[in-house]
């Protein structure tokens, strides 16, 4: 019989390095994985390292789970959305859309194209907020509300962030003439035609529940009491003596008051410091959301959060504004003719004739998307800079965007960042889909609004009460002037444009200062509208400065 030739034993200890070898570089390379790809806060429980009984680590990095984990994760990575627990967000899809994997853009966060660079690094550093913080509590001599002389029904007007201000007015009028407010009615009837109901919007228990020391609030008003009210347009911009002598004085002969309009009914300064601090808890910490809105609008800045650093955009380049501001530079002819019969047939615009040179002239148009992306360039931001559009249907569609869009490829919007089911729910309330664009836009890294308008100023007076985030308000007028020294040739993008432009704005970002006054001989009404707005500028009356 043959007999079975042995093997060396060089050649065993040979195979046996080889193996150790393949081994070693296995498990390097699956712990540099682990190690440096993979959040810790992602692996699942069955394969988390603690310190009272460490598994084997051979068995878990050979172990099959654990290797068909890594590929599926890796493979997720490339998703903006992780899936999430299952008790977080159930109400909703918590995978970021298909649409998402098909951007072409680089996979490098913004945050770390140039660690190290201070001149980048500059572009999203916020402004010195020199130590002042949020101070809103009344003072000692404030009590809670006392038996109330009647009710207070409130018709909010405009869209979103008009009606916003207007409620939180309406709270600090209810205080002033001692009523009982019954939770608002939202405007139905606006261009939007938004059909939503206070509760749909807002967290309506948590707004009851917040103020309960400061005004009292009910759901409806009383039944014997619905045909028995005063309709009153309250006089703009009102100080406390109109309230608490003209305006009070209804309660001899009613129990109900409607207010049929609430935007700018409150002056912006000269009141009692605790009417001043009442507003602000009614805007930053009463309204809130939705629960459900609030849920979607976290879970769109998560997504933002996954590209790096962000801007937001709020481009207000929709028909509406367009229409109402008559702003047609850069529109077809035929485009400028459907503003016009826009304009013309909604009764409550009064100007129908509108100079649309002069109004870009003076500064009274929104910047247009090609405008937007001179100025982010000019300014230093990068192209693969992720920016959030916070806007209803852009004008104009992809047409008017491509400018931008070349620049700046990497445009979301709450669109793209969510899917179909996900916006289900939103999609055809204009105040919803406003509020979630708001949600993002005071958790930016930078806000930039094109247009001074009332979510513009929302935003910006509610980043300042947050520690004043970093928020570029674009001087229009010396910009459009600019903008046509281009158009005709005297000055071409590069950097003298990009020094002009960044130092116009060294001082428009956002930064620690009292709210403005009134301009110096301006008369009657006049002088009301030039100040700057009360929600845009919550300093000195809710923001108090401490030691360093």
């Amino acid at each position: 019989m043959q007999r079975r030739r042995s093997t060396p034993a060089g050649l065993w200890a040979l195979r046996w390095a080889l193996t150790c070898a393949i081994g070693a570089i296995a498990v390097g390379v699956l712990v540099a994985v682990h190690v440096f790809l993979l959040p810790s806060a992602a692996v699942p429980d069955a394969f988390k390292l603690t310190k009272a009984s460490p598994p084997p680590l051979l068995f878990r990095l050979f172990s099959f789970p654990f290797i068909a984990f890594m590929f599926l994760r890796l493979k997720d990575q490339r998703e903006v959305g992780y899936r999430r627990k299952a008790s977080e967000l159930s109400w909703t899809q918590e995978i970021a859309p298909p649409q998402l994997a098909k951007l072409k853009i680089s996979t490098q966060k913004v945050g770390s194209m140039r660690e190290g660079d201070s001149g980048f690094e500059k572009l999203w550093k916020p402004p010195s907020n020199r130590y002042f913080v949020p101070c809103v509590a009344p003072s000692s001599s404030y009590l809670p509300p006392t038996q109330s002389r009647g009710y207070l029904l409130v018709h909010a007007n405009g869209g979103l962030n008009q009606m916003r201000a207007g409620i939180c007015d309406m709270v600090a009028v209810a205080r002033l003439i001692n009523a009982t407010l019954v939770i608002p009615q939202l405007d139905k009837r606006s261009f939007w035609q938004d059909s939503s109901n206070f509760s749909d919007v807002f967290d309506e228990e948590h707004f009851i529940h917040t103020l309960a020391n400061d005004v009292k609030i009910v759901k409806k008003l009383p039944k014997e009491l619905i045909t028995a009210k005063a309709v009153i347009h309250f006089r703009s911009w009102s100080g406390l003596d109109y309230y608490q002598d003209e305006i009070s004085r209804k309660w001899d002969n009613y129990q109900v008051i409607k207010a049929a309009k609430s935007d700018s009914r409150l002056a912006n300064n000269n009141l009692p410091s605790d009417i001043q601090k009442l507003r602000c808890r009614a805007f930053y910490e009463a309204l809130k959301f939705s629960p459900q809105i609030e849920a979607l609008g976290k879970l769109l800045v998560e997504r933002m959060r996954s590209y790096g650093r962000y801007i937001t955009l709020h481009l207000r380049y929709e028909k509406d504004m367009l229409a109402f501001s008559g702003c047609t530079y850069g529109l077809t002819p035929a485009e400028s003719d459907e503003l016009a019969r826009i304009r013309e047939n909604i009764s409550y615009w009064k100007v129908k004739e509108i100079d649309s040179q002069e109004q870009r002239d003076k500064g009274y148009c929104p910047l247009t998307p090609k405008e937007v992306g001179i100025f982010l360039s000019s300014l230093g931001y990068p192209s693969n800079t992720p920016i959030y559009i916070a806007a209803g249907a852009i004008y104009g569609g992809d047409s008017h965007l491509a400018d931008l869009h070349s620049r700046f490829p990497i445009l979301l919007s709450k669109e793209k960042l969510a899917s179909a089911e996900e916006l289900e729910p939103f999609k055809d309330y204009a105040s919803q889909m406003a509020a979630l664009d708001y949600i993002v836009s005071v958790e930016s890294d930078v806000f930039i609004p094109s247009y001074s308008g009332n979510m513009a100023r929302a935003v910006e007076g509610h980043r300042r009460f947050l520690g004043h985030r970093k928020t570029i308000n674009p001087d229009r007028k010396a910009l459009v002037h600019l903008f046509d020294m281009i158009n005709q040739g005297s000055l071409k993008e590069g950097k003298k444009l990009s020094n002009i432009i960044t130092e116009i704005h060294r001082r428009r970002q956002g930064s620690a200062r009292k709210r403005k006054g009134p301009i110096p001989g301006t008369r009657g009404i006049e002088r009301f509208r030039s100040e700057e707005v009360f929600y845009e500028n919550p300093l000195p009356d809710c923001l108090c400065q401490q030691q360093p």
